[in-house]
């Protein structure tokens, strides 16, 4: 990336607020009208079932979230195109993947909370959660497959056995001190880059674009999810539990092992024994603040800036298909993360 690019990508052209704030103050009233209509659906898709089971997805929704990946549907478009009921499906079936894929976490993870709330599993107990979780799995295939789009299926269906590889690689990885930075960025492409760059492809494709720029689409989406969950697990050290929607500390406390944590053990030796056993509160503070001190946050949101270049170089293959200033402002978001 250019010196001009890479400015860009720290946010440093867009003021105080940051490229999230350029976004919202140049495009969201364009979106937001979409994205409000993607919100009237999936509440029609959680209280279908009603009783017990509707109640707890609609907790799940009502939680909130930024609904990046069908916001990323929609930015996807082609040029000048309307969204339509094939390209609302795909938004709906996004949100309905990842709202699962945060039940399910939450089930194996134990959490008690999220973006402060009660979770699923703690309300209402493991066995709900997980019926929960399979009914909005079910309920995103249900929907893309209204858009009459048998490629946009098989996306979705190689996009879920990426998150089940990737959930394996975080179990077996848990609380292992060695794990490599190539299996660190392989869970993190199967976890969450993969989500995203389906959300793209999604869009371009449902709104005519070719194959090309549905594979740049694709990059670009990869791109911005490893830059985002690369700068999600730089805040799990050094931001606060309001900012990141769970407690701090946490991938410390349920033993999943990041990228600043992998970059920290290898600077400071003596890390190592001060992460055996259970971590009390103090020694969990006292931990993230070595790692902090370590240079090892500096180095990981590097990394994220590299990704974020990657996914702005895959937009040049656009050409006028797809507008991308919008898209790049989005990029430079995800290591931009202000609140």
């Amino acid at each position: 990336m250019s010196a001009e690019g890479m400015g860009a990508a720290r946010g440093v052209r867009h003021g105080p607020g940051g490229a999230l704030e350029a976004f919202k103050q140049q495009y969201m009233d364009s979106y937001a009208p979409l994205l409000a209509e993607v919100e009237r659906r999936l509440l029609l898709v959680t209280e279908r079932p009603g009783r017990t089971l509707g109640e707890s997805c609609t907790l799940t929704l009502e939680a909130g979230g930024k609904r990046m990946r069908p916001l990323l549907v929609f930015l996807s478009m082609a040029r000048g195109q309307e969204p339509d009921e094939r390209l609302y499906a795909a938004a709906v079936a996004m949100e309905l993947v990842h709202m699962a894929t945060l039940v399910h976490d939450d089930v194996l993870d134990a959490a008690e909370l999220r973006r402060g709330e009660p979770t699923v599993v703690a309300r209402y107990g493991e066995g709900v959660s997980i019926s929960s979780g399979d009914y909005m799995f079910s309920s995103a295939f249900e929907a893309l497959a209204g858009s009459g789009s048998p490629a946009a299926v098989s996306m979705l269906a190689a996009t879920s056995l990426d998150l089940s590889r990737g959930e394996l690689l975080q179990m077996r990885g848990s609380g292992d001190l060695e794990l490599t930075l190539n299996v660190y960025e392989e869970r993190c492409r199967l976890k969450t880059a993969s989500l995203f760059s389906t959300a793209c492809r999604l869009g371009a494709l449902l709104s005519g674009c070719g194959e090309d720029v549905v594979q740049a689409m694709g990059e670009y989406g990869a791109g911005i999810g490893m830059a985002f969950q690369i700068s999600d697990d730089i805040l799990d050290f050094s931001g606060d539990s309001d900012r990141i929607g769970k407690r701090f500390g946490a991938d410390l406390r349920d033993g999943t092992v990041t990228l600043p944590l992998i970059l920290a053990l290898e600077m400071d030796e003596e890390l190592s024994g001060m992460l055996n056993g259970e971590l009390s509160e103090e020694s969990l503070l006292h931990v993230c603040r070595r790692v902090a001190a370590s240079g090892a946050l500096a180095q990981a949101q590097e990394r994220a800036f590299a990704y974020v270049a990657q996914a702005v170089e895959a937009l040049e293959r656009v050409g006028e298909q797809i507008e991308t200033a919008p898209l790049e402002l989005v990029a430079e978001a995800t290591v931009d993360r202000r609140g």
